[in-house]
């Protein structure tokens, strides 16, 4: 089992910053993708940044530029530091790991982190 506990969540005024973290424990023999996801309400979870296990980064178009994912492997942690927020970047924000714990690889969400960016 893989556990990812995230933090750093909060209400900031737009144009404003905020760093997530997650850190995943339990029976991880290695991780390979990691990535924050977001959902806002009556939309459909999204991709916003990942990372893989080189530390090559991929950003959703729409925070290209404001946002940046990074992860320490040896730690099992992920963030993302969050600049120039903007209003519609409110949101839950989950993430991700594509983690190998026992004999396979498999899809493992935190419980996500309220983001409210107010104008």
């Amino acid at each position: 089992q893989v556990q990812l506990v995230e933090s750093g969540g909060g209400l900031v005024q737009a144009g404003g910053t905020l760093r997530l973290s997650c850190a995943a424990s339990g029976s991880i023999r290695s991780i390979n993708f990691m990535a924050w996801y977001r959902q806002a309400p009556e939309k459909q979870r999204e991709l916003v940044a990942s990372i893989g296990s080189d530390g090559s980064p991929h950003y959703a178009d729409s925070v290209k530029g404001r946002f940046t994912i990074s992860r320490d492997n040896a730690r099992n942690t992920v963030d993302l530091q969050m600049n120039s927020l903007k209003p519609e970047d409110t949101a839950v924000y989950y993430c991700y790991a594509f983690a190998l714990s026992s004999t396979s690889y498999k899809n493992n969400w935190g419980q996500g982190t309220q983001v409210t960016v107010f104008a």
